[in-house]
């Protein structure tokens, strides 16, 4: 079995500053564990929630497995993290405060073959923190460049 999936989010970065990263659990039906193998899933425009007292992911898209028939998945429904009591009072408390959101960053297989999410507390970055984002990245393509020739 191949541990190589590593689907990133990579506009998570770009729009937030990233303060703390958790890995936790995800809570998939047969289908979509076999979909997520085969590196069909979307984390982009994934956030997530509290409900209650549970930590769910909206919005992460993860396509009908292909030899799934009538057991078939829904492609964007709710699905539960799993995290211990004590991350997920930290994320709670964190989340009441103002300008803070939990977002998806990763998604890989661990060594027991389970899916496993990376998430992240963030916090929103204003526009000119976008700019400097942009300037990093284009001076360091430019330096790479330059080391090439």
């Amino acid at each position: 079995m191949s541990n190589n999936l590593n689907i990133k989010n990579k506009k998570a970065y770009f729009e937030f500053h990233i303060l703390d990263t958790f890995t936790a659990g995800i809570k998939l039906l047969g289908t979509e564990i076999k979909s997520i193998r085969e590196s069909k899933v979307n984390i982009n425009d994934a956030f997530c929630s509290f409900v209650d007292d549970i930590l769910y992911v909206r919005n992460m898209h993860i396509a009908e497995y292909s030899h799934g028939s009538f057991y078939n998945h829904e492609a964007k429904r709710d699905r539960a993290l799993l995290l211990n009591k004590k991350e997920l009072d930290k994320l709670k408390t964190k989340i009441e405060e103002k300008g803070f959101t939990i977002v998806p960053l990763k998604i890989f297989i661990g060594e027991r073959g389970f899916a496993k999410m990376e998430i992240g507390l963030a916090q929103g970055k204003k526009i000119y923190d976008k700019r400097e984002t942009m300037k990093d990245r284009d001076s360091k393509i430019e330096m790479d460049r330059a080391m090439k020739r």
